[in-house]
């Protein structure tokens, strides 16, 4: 059997893994198109701010350890262009001698990934714009850090752009913000947002809600950021307006495009042409809060996603269960975190729900060291099943997190809630859990 993988991160590589350990029999042919596999994309901020010392750091597994380790013909700078389906071959380039090249397939996985969106701003070529997705596009900002930066303006303010605000402010840069919505983070409900913006402000990061950027402006380098309502001096910009899948190399295959271009496809990773299959930030996730496919590219999707993937391919039937929309993103002293759906999302699915709030600490609050924590607990007013949880706050924020997640997994009530055996002792909790605080108050 023959498996042709088309993306050599998360999603390919661990499909890969899965293949090499599930079947005996296979030839196994990988196209990358940079140089570098199996990378943290996640730790690049971290990089860029000097908590991680080197974007090597970042690399699990090279193309000459899945070479010689474990047999895949791992190619890189070969990009896939186009599939024919029928054939059941892809074609593409060489990016090294510019040269065609094509490959047949058995049975074909997409795990292209997702690229950072750039509307086409008058001045976006202008040196000292970025985005950040690859290993060297932090090396790039990281070289371009070294000339007389002290001025930062990110575009954006989703997970990059909060996570880069904090790698520049430990790096002693002046940081704005720039978000065209009224808040940071929509993912958060506007009076879970608030904590954030007191947080920036704490920082002094400058922000600039509700504007448009319209251009950059400079002669050799950006020097201005250029809005609806003003024009700012920068040393530096980064673009962090959001992520498409890589999927335009695949229109006129028949292959089911849907959400934002991602590519549909079922619990088995299947797409809707027999012998294809796709996975991670190309491809959708089933969302089990909302009953519907969403389109959610975290690390850690596409790494189960291409994993279940895998052993489909090879033969071995496993179902991918779903995501439930956890995330946690660090921002300075606070920790931002949540699961399920918000406030606002259910209002809009027209679900019933009521949400209560409550201040906690992380642990017994006469103890030593003490953290506090906002925490939003929504939940359908008429069966009481839990819907999402939004933490904003400092230590304990991911364990509220994870156990909340694992409770909207189980489809579990407020009651369900107050009957779990959670841990105590006065270094790490309250008798009552700061979810289960919540849980009381809804009850």
């Amino acid at each position: 059997m023959k498996y042709v993988i088309i993306g050599g991160d998360a999603a390919g590589m661990s499909a890969a893994m899965q293949i090499v350990r599930n079947s005996d029999n296979h030839e196994i042919v990988t196209f990358e198109k940079g140089s570098i596999y199996s990378y943290g994309q996640c730790g690049l901020p971290y990089a860029i701010g000097g908590e991680v010392g080197s974007t090597d750091d970042l690399i699990a597994r090279t193309p000459e350890t899945f070479r010689e380790k474990y047999g895949i013909d791992a190619r890189t700078r070969h990009e896939v262009t186009r599939v024919d389906c029928e054939q059941k071959v892809v074609h593409g380039t060489n990016l090294d001698t510019d040269e065609p090249f094509q490959e047949s397939y058995d049975r074909l996985l997409v795990a292209t990934g997702a690229s950072p969106v750039c509307p086409p701003w008058e001045g976006v070529e202008l040196p000292g714009v970025y985005q950040l997705k690859t290993i060297p596009d932090a090396e790039r900002i990281m070289e371009y850090m070294g000339k007389d930066i002290n001025n930062v303006t990110i575009i954006g303010g989703g997970y990059i752009g909060l996570e880069m605000a904090e790698s520049f402010v430990h790096l002693n840069k002046n940081v704005r913000i720039i978000e065209r919505g009224s808040q940071l983070a929509k993912i958060f409900d506007e009076d879970m947002a608030a904590h954030i913006h007191e947080e920036a402000e704490k920082q002094h990061i400058q922000l600039n809600l509700g504007e448009n950027v319209e251009g950059f402006e400079g002669t050799d380098k950006v020097e201005k950021v250029v809005t609806d309502k003003g024009s700012y001096d920068t040393d530096l910009v980064l673009v962090a307006v959001g992520v498409a899948p890589n999927t335009s190399f695949l229109r006129g295959t028949g292959l089911y495009l849907t959400i934002k271009d991602a590519i549909q496809v079922n619990a088995y990773m299947e797409t809707n042409i027999k012998d294809i299959y796709a996975a991670g930030d190309c491809a959708t996730q089933f969302h089990r809060i909302k009953k519907k496919d969403d389109y959610i590219p975290l690390g850690t999707h596409a790494n189960k996603q291409g994993g279940i993937a895998g052993l489909n391919m090879a033969g071995r039937t496993k179902a991918f269960k779903g995501v439930v929309g956890s995330s946690i993103i660090k921002f300075c002293d606070l920790n931002l975190g949540r699961t399920g759906i918000s406030e606002s999302e259910a209002q809009q699915m027209d679900i019933p729900c009521h949400s209560v709030t409550i201040k906690a600490t992380d642990r017994a609050g006469y103890y030593p060291g003490s953290e506090k924590m906002t925490l939003k607990l929504t939940y359908h007013k008429e069966n009481m099943q839990v819907l999402g949880v939004q933490i904003v706050g400092g230590e304990g924020v991911d364990k509220r997190i994870d156990v909340l997640a694992t409770a909207l997994f189980h489809e579990m009530t407020t009651e369900d809630l107050l009957d779990l055996d959670l841990s105590y002792a006065p270094p790490f909790n309250g008798v009552w859990d700061p979810l289960q605080r919540a849980a009381r108050k809804a009850k």
